[in-house]
């Protein structure tokens, strides 16, 4: 089957640490390097990926693709839409999708973090330790970095944490964090500054001193024994990508290869203009909606047409379409839509396949239709119709096989907010441009490199 599927000097070169003064942009944006011509890239490792620590060769792709639908269930709790307090603490940490190998400190050392557009502090588990989670990697000892440094309290980077996630120990003036999740996860510590080194695994490694990030010295709940923490690519002030700020231009980009149980290629995050050549006419753009908390990234969906049907997503004459009423997001595998639109939805899909309905026996995914063997399914084009962005899905993106005889619709319904998952994107060039306010996609062939 085919579809199987601050009073402070200006910055410029390099941040500089000097004396008892730390310089910060007022914008918080934490600039740390000059313009690099052509940016630099990372490769993501899935965690159901043949070359992940987390691959279990005895897991059927039917077993990876429900665990990761249920990390979706999830994941969702972070981004319900109460107060920005409360969306900020219902974070459920377990429920990223791609690791992300960074190298702090001097020496380097190495540290894989979950990369997560929808979190800001990147944060990883360090020595000595008073409570930490089991992780199999060592983990970082900053009494060995000879960049290590403290934040001082009332400092800019410690300002920007909520006044609720820090405190400030007077006795050696340094701000600490303390994040609590809602599954009763939790990591507390020391507010940081120390050396980047980003993309050692490829042809191009970029280091950015005096990086603001989180030391964990007492962390506990459902982490991955193989990750030392969380890679914070969100749109808050403190997140790696605002950090670098004007070294890459306020751009960055991931093109993300379809999964597959005997597939080894490689997911890229790029940062920077090094995706410039690959705009091409194919791409599409739409504007990101300035919301709180600013670390979701928010796009505003008018439409969701199946084959040719089109279903209006919310608004009406009366009543214009909500702005950034979807989150775009890497971390959540399946798409949830607004469950009131996802009945029509249903409805067309149904009418668009023809085949023969049948029950997901896990009882997560619906509509699900029955494969007869030897004919296959034709299954229809979906196209989500952003403002200013018609986005033409391929069915291994809105649809999976289940089972030997089984399809599913990948797209679930919410009773919170909408999120634009990580199988709506495979094979996109998803670019993000925080000075212009836009993600483009480019159809793309992600596992080419």
């Amino acid at each position: 089957m085919a579809s199987t599927f601050g009073d402070c000097s200006v910055l410029s070169a390099v941040v500089l640490l000097m004396s008892m003064c730390i310089c910060f942009t007022q914008l918080l944006a934490f600039s740390v390097a000059e313009a690099i011509p052509s940016g630099f890239s990372v490769n993501l490792i899935h965690r159901d990926s043949p070359v992940s620590p987390l691959y279990n060769p005895l897991e059927t792709r039917f077993d990876r693709l429900y665990s990761a639908y249920n990390r979706s269930i999830s994941r969702i709790n972070r981004f319900r839409p109460t107060t920005p307090k409360a969306v900020q603490s219902d974070i459920v940490p377990s429920g990223g999708e791609y690791f992300m190998e960074i190298f702090i400190g001097t020496p380097p050392f190495s540290v894989l973090g979950i990369a997560d557009t929808g979190s800001d502090l990147t944060w990883v588990q360090c020595e000595p330790c008073e409570e930490c989670y089991e992780q199999k990697p060592p983990l970082f000892d900053p009494r060995k970095s000879s960049t290590y440094k403290n934040v001082p309290c009332e400092s800019n980077p410690c300002n920007a944490l909520d006044s609720s996630d820090r405190v400030c120990d007077q006795e050696q003036n340094a701000c600490k964090y303390n994040y609590s999740y809602g599954d009763r996860s939790f990591t507390k510590g020391n507010v940081a500054l120390e050396k980047f080194t980003i993309g050692v695994s490829t042809r191009n490694p970029v280091s950015f001193p005096n990086l603001v990030f989180g030391c964990g010295h007492n962390n506990g709940g459902t982490f991955d024994d193989v990750g030392s923490g969380i890679v914070g690519l969100g749109g808050g002030p403190l997140s790696l990508v605002k950090q670098l700020g004007k070294s890459i231009r306020g751009k960055f980009s991931y093109c993300l290869a379809p999964t597959a149980a005997e597939s080894n290629a490689s997911s890229t995050i790029i940062f920077g203009t090094a995706t410039e050549s690959n705009i091409n006419a194919n791409a599409v753009s739409t504007h990101l909606v300035d919301k709180d908390p600013s670390t979701y990234y928010y796009l505003t969906l008018e439409a969701v047409s199946v084959g040719d049907e089109r279903l209006a997503y919310g608004g009406s004459s009366l009543s214009p379409t909500e702005k950034g009423n979807i989150i775009i997001d890497s971390g959540t595998t399946l798409t949830f839509l607004e469950s009131e639109f996802f009945n029509g939805l249903e409805s067309a899909v149904e009418d668009a396949i023809g085949a023969k309905r049948v029950s997901d026996p896990k009882g997560l995914l619906s509509p699900c239709f029955e494969v007869e063997t030897g004919k296959g399914i034709d299954l229809p084009i979906i196209t989500v119709h952003f403002s200013g962005a018609d986005v033409k899905l391929q069915p291994w993106n809105t649809f999976a096989q289940v089972q030997e005889d089984m399809v599913c619709l990948t797209i679930i319904p919410s009773n919170d907010i909408a999120i634009f998952g990580n199988l709506s994107q495979m094979d996109f060039l998803v670019r993000y441009d925080l000075e212009e306010r836009t993600v483009s996609f480019t159809p793309t062939d992600c596992s080419n490199p």
